[in-house]
């Protein structure tokens, strides 16, 4: 018998006299019993958890209201508006930088670590490096580094940029390994040098992948920007977010920070997916 997954056909009649087939294998039975058992433990997790007195039908509608009041009653008290725009920026700054920064490390590290624009031993070295750098969180990165620069602004820096380089370097390198081989064999046998191969067949050929994955990484470093901004106290609209939630509990100015987020992040999508297609376009 080939092969270690054993499968059942089973057969059922549907009211309109057809026979529909179904495959039971192993690999269906292990996923449908792992379900049942995580929907199980939630269920049972519900039923029995402690509410300490809390009365959850109340606490249901507190929250609807809390909602209703957040998002179609939203406004600003405590900072004018234009104060809110400055500390979009300070975010988007923030954000740019790390990208700008962990980019230009990533590209060239990523060059070295493609295994077909490098030896075997230095490619397996770097991508484990980078992997235990991806297994870490962005958050926990920012709170090791914080430990000597402090909390704050050089700390999220540093931090984020540290995450941002470990990204990159997992995309570029797979991007340039993807290029076709006999494009860099040709340039190695006409005597081309290393550096004439990556500026003539690599970056050319790899420029569209290099563009997405950079924009797609700045647009995940704003979100971490938001982020660091409460739990760093590196400033931005993070830490404004986080002061109207929880030192003065404004929903009103929650729910308005929370837009102005929203949009944000959409006029960033737009314009990454408008420069890529000019790219494309232009190439």
């Amino acid at each position: 018998m080939e092969g270690s997954i054993v499968s059942t056909v089973k057969y059922r009649k549907t009211n309109k006299g057809k026979i529909k087939i179904r495959t039971v294998t192993t690999s269906s039975v292990v996923i449908k019993t792992t379900l049942s058992i995580l929907l199980f433990l939630t269920v049972y997790g519900l039923v029995t958890l402690d509410t300490k007195d809390v009365n959850l039908i109340e606490a249901v509608k507190d929250f609807a209201i809390n909602l209703r009041t957040m998002f179609f009653q939203s406004s600003l008290s405590n900072f004018t508006f234009f104060q809110s725009l400055y500390q979009i920026l300070v975010t988007l700054g923030l954000a740019f930088l790390t990208t700008l920064i962990g980019g230009f490390i990533a590209l060239f590290l990523g060059l070295l670590a493609a295994e077909n624009l490098s030896s075997k031993r230095v490619s397996t070295v770097i991508k484990g490096f980078v992997a235990f750098i991806r297994a870490v969180p962005t958050v926990l990165w920012v709170l090791v580094f914080a430990i000597a620069a402090g909390l704050g602004s050089v700390a999220a820096v540093i931090g984020m940029t540290f995450h941002t380089v470990g990204y990159l370097i997992k995309a570029y390198s797979e991007s340039f390994e993807e290029i076709d081989k006999g494009c860099i064999e040709a340039l190695k046998a006409s005597g081309a040098s290393w550096w004439q191969i990556v500026f003539q067949a690599i970056l050319p050929s790899a420029a569209t992948y290099l563009l997405s994955w950079t924009f797609l990484r700045f647009e995940v470093n704003f979100t971490n920007a938001v982020a660091m901004g409460a739990a760093a106290g590196a400033g931005g609209i993070g830490f404004e977010l986080f002061m109207a939630s929880g030192f003065y509990f404004n929903v009103r100015e929650v729910g308005f920070i929370t837009y102005l987020i929203l949009f944000t992040a959409i006029i960033l999508e737009v314009f990454s997916t408008r420069l890529k297609n000019k790219f494309l376009l232009g190439s």
